[in-house]
């Protein structure tokens, strides 16, 4: 292949890289086509790309970007996944598609995280953090908890109050009540 012709390619590499931070290197290869066809309509559904790419054009694709420490040390024939909601939703979805079963040779290789490169047991260790809606959702939880703490601290108070009041107002009502029915003839 020419060297105009990989540049073309890597240059087309690059662009469809472009604004991608975070990415992972998976293996594919092993699969038949349609257990190829089934894994990428599985990441289409969660807007997760498949790219299988040769490590020289992704190399010189990502040089400049910070995806390149993604193929330090990557040899063989790897493919990139990338998209997802983050990277944690990225991991979790990889890590179980992988051990699904249904794909056995899909498996992580690696990646990287915030121009940081991963190893396949850090794809692992990723994939159990929370993503951004469960963050979302703890830090709700934190937030409203001790708002409901102090509502519920001023309201008790001020509910036993009212309730003291309430009862004294009866026994009030009730003694006047009995006054009256003693002093009216019948």
């Amino acid at each position: 292949m020419s060297k105009y012709v990989k540049n073309l390619i890597a240059e087309d590499l690059r662009g469809r890289l472009e604004g991608v931070n975070d990415a992972l290197v998976v293996d594919v290869i092993g699969m038949d086509g349609n257990a190829n066809n089934r894994l990428r309509g599985e990441l289409e559904s969660k807007d997760i790309h498949l790219l299988v790419v040769k490590n020289s054009m992704a190399r010189r694709a990502t040089a400049s970007s910070s995806l390149a420490p993604m193929f330090e040390g990557v040899s063989g024939t790897a493919a990139i996944c990338w998209g997802g909601e983050d990277i944690v939703s990225l991991a979790k979805e990889i890590t179980r598609l992988a051990e699904k079963g249904e794909f056995p040779a899909f498996k992580a290789r690696g990646g990287v995280m915030d121009g940081e490169a991963m190893t396949a047991s850090d794809v692992a260790a990723v994939s159990k953090w929370p993503n951004r809606h469960e963050q979302l959702s703890l830090l709700v939880g934190q937030i409203l908890g001790p708002g409901a703490k102090l509502a519920a601290q001023l309201l008790g108070p001020g509910g036993a109050l009212a309730s003291q009041i309430e009862q004294k107002a009866g026994e009030e009502g009730a003694a006047e009540g009995e006054t009256a029915d003693a002093v009216t003839p019948a």
